[in-house]
């Protein structure tokens, strides 16, 4: 497998694949969506390829109950459950007046990720491949960082058409509950309603409660259904 994003093609169905976390063993495998949800014989094949690859463990992205049939049909399990929340950008608050923020730099990256590394456990934490994923997942991103040093914060959004996405923010841990976090999600939803964008979406664990009040004291809905991360061994029968 490539240290950047991999298409998959089986049928009419397109996975998007990268290796997990740096572990070219444990693949990342998203499904690019159509019109349909990919079946669970499109994803045995999708596996079986990976596996003689060198493949032995899958992690899904976050995937929507629709998306997860399949996957669940092919042999997953639930690994992480998710809220789901979206926007609808009419009132935003304000953003605190001392918050600075710049647009990130290549040379940022190094201090980006050692933030994302200490606000996140070891499962959820990026390396440079999926930071790169990350800014690469949506039609046009933007990728923010506090300004000073050291970096404290970043935040990526992305956008698709009228669909906004809050692709990833972490707060460094000793400054978090000082506004930071919210500070970079105002900035990040304001772009996107400059840009005419209709909603706004975003996903946390659910353990991860301090994320979750603050996003919906920003104006965030708590969605009916989650999301789900699966997980699957490539030697499992499917």
């Amino acid at each position: 497998m490539t240290a950047r994003a991999d298409l998959i093609h089986i049928g009419a169905d397109r996975f998007r694949v990268l290796p997990w976390q740096g572990d070219r063993g444990v693949a990342l495998v998203s499904p690019i969506p159509g019109d349909r949800p990919p079946a669970p014989d499109a994803i045995r094949r999708c596996i079986d390829l990976l596996a003689g690859r060198g493949v032995r463990e899958v992690v899904t992205g976050a995937l929507a109950s629709p998306e997860m049939s399949g996957f669940l049909g092919a042999g997953f399990e639930v690994r992480e459950q998710l809220h789901l929340l979206a926007h609808d950008l009419r009132v935003l608050p304000d953003a605190p007046a001392s918050l600075r923020l710049r647009r990130a730099r290549p040379a940022d990256r190094p201090a980006v990720l050692a933030v994302d590394a200490a606000a996140f456990d070891r499962f959820w934490q990026l390396d440079a491949a999926g930071l790169a994923d990350a800014l690469d997942a949506t039609t046009t991103s933007r990728f923010r960082v506090t300004s000073g040093d050291p970096l404290v914060g970043y935040l990526i959004t992305g956008r698709a058409g009228v669909r906004g996405y809050l692709q990833r923010l972490a707060v460094a841990p000793d400054r978090q509950r000082r506004g930071i976090g919210a500070g970079l999600v105002v900035d990040g939803l304001r772009w996107l309603r400059r840009h005419r964008v209709q909603q706004a979406v975003v996903n946390t664990q659910v353990t991860n409660l301090a994320a979750l009040a603050m996003y919906e004291r920003l104006g965030f809905l708590r969605q009916a259904e989650g999301l789900s991360v699966l997980t699957r061994a490539t030697g499992l029968d499917g």
